[in-house]
């Protein structure tokens, strides 16, 4: 993103090479906001936990990252076979999109960048790995331009002096560009608007409170930091004038997955008559689910919830349920944003489903 010019995750060229031997470098997002460590890699192993550990997390940043894994996996391959390295990158895609199930970024951006390995008629293994390169680039750089999209149309919602409530983090920590939820505000705010931010804590990892207020205290934005039960007192104090959050997989008709406790802040909103909307790329919708009732839900370790950190703080034993993601049903959801625009919910397959 933003913060200093480079995106989260990105494609760093070894030194000195014949050919363009990459490897994944991120930023490691488990280690903010105390620590800002950058990691490079090329080993599949490596790549998949940083996805499943949350070291790189966010939608669209998960699918970019498992797109330069790919390129980089295939850049450090030994093979000259072209067809014995597209066998390579089908293997380690099955391999990498087992890290995280919910966010269909992951899944789009393996099958895309399978796709282009399958089609390539490129004579030697060289070659086609400049193509795979080449087209995580693309995915990087097109998740940009729909970063910028969404901010522009989201923009339009944001009054000067308006109050926003985002849930988790979906910023340009989470993408290559602005972000999704918050790129409205920056994009208003690069307007002259002034615009707070209310940013949920996000039990129990704590993305709102560790990244989200991170990021946006950076980029010089009013940020305010509230514990997760604290959503329905602001609201009723007309304190907050709209929601915005992001989504790990949007389903046809609109039910929108997103990090747990989202559900619970669209119910409010609609108690408290507060507009609640989503933003997400289209890569972030899943045309193949009708509904959110099959959206799986990724279930994590319990040591998430019994322990802050290192820190215990349940007692030895106790019987945990964590689920990482929760499904808000499209009739809480006012409207979703995308590259394309701003749309209802039922109005979603129609504008932009498959033709």
């Amino acid at each position: 993103m933003t913060l200093d010019g480079r995106p989260p995750v990105d494609w760093a060229p070894a030194a000195p090479p014949a050919r363009m031997q990459g490897r994944l470098r991120y930023l490691d997002q488990t280690r903010l906001p105390l620590e800002r460590i950058e990691r490079e890699t090329a080993n599949p192993q490596e790549i998949w936990e940083a996805i499943r550990s949350l070291k790189i997390r966010g939608a669209p940043a998960i699918g970019i990252a498992a797109a330069f894994g790919l390129a980089a996996v295939a850049s450090h391959s030994l093979t000259r076979d072209p067809v014995a390295l597209q066998e390579e990158v089908a293997r380690t895609a099955r391999f990498l999109a087992t890290a995280r199930p919910t966010a269909v970024n992951l899944f789009w951006a393996l099958d895309r960048m399978c796709a282009r390995a399958r089609a390539s008629t490129a004579p030697t293994a060289d070659a086609l790995r400049e193509e795979l390169i080449r087209e995580a680039l693309a995915i990087r750089d097109e998740d940009a331009l729909m970063c910028r999209a969404i901010g522009e149309h989201g923009a339009k919602l944001l009054a000067d002096g308006a109050t926003v409530l985002t849930h988790c983090n979906a910023g340009g920590l989470a993408t290559s560009g602005l972000g999704t939820a918050l790129a409205p505000v920056y994009v208003a705010t690069e307007q002259g608007r002034r615009v707070r931010v209310f940013a949920d804590e996000t039990r129990p990892l704590l993305q709102g409170a560790r990244l989200t207020t991170w990021e946006l205290m950076r980029a010089g934005i009013e940020v305010t930091l509230i514990c997760d039960n604290m959503a329905a007192q602001v609201m009723r104090e007309g304190r907050i004038d709209l929601v915005l959050v992001g989504a790990d997989r949007i389903a046809a008709n609109g039910d929108t997955a997103n990090k747990i406790g989202t559900y619970s802040v669209a119910v409010l909103a609609q108690a408290h008559g507060v507009p609640f909307y989503v933003a997400a790329p289209t890569s972030t919708i899943d045309w193949t689910l009708p509904d959110g009732h099959g959206i799986p839900i990724e279930h994590r370790e319990a040591r998430e919830v019994t322990e802050s950190f290192g820190l215990r703080t349940a007692p030895e034993g106790v019987a945990v349920y964590n689920p990482a993601f929760d499904v808000t049903p499209a009739n809480l959801i006012l409207g979703i944003l995308c590259e394309h625009g701003l749309f209802a919910p039922a109005d979603l397959k129609a504008a932009l489903g498959p033709r």
